[in-house]
């Protein structure tokens, strides 16, 4: 992360660096994707849930 989105650009604050991070953490981490060690089930899915 730090050479593809923190080395690329000058930030002119932390909370633009901060909302930079989370979109980009947003769109590599695919909530809504199937995941075969969670039964076939979205990671959001499956932390709402009830427990088994």
């Amino acid at each position: 992360m730090k050479r593809e989105l923190l080395d690329t650009a000058v930030w002119p604050s932390r909370a633009t660096a901060r909302t930079a991070i989370f979109d980009s953490i947003e769109r590599w981490y695919n909530r809504h994707r199937l995941h075969s060690s969670l039964g076939y089930r979205s990671p959001a899915d499956y932390k709402t849930a009830p427990a088994a």
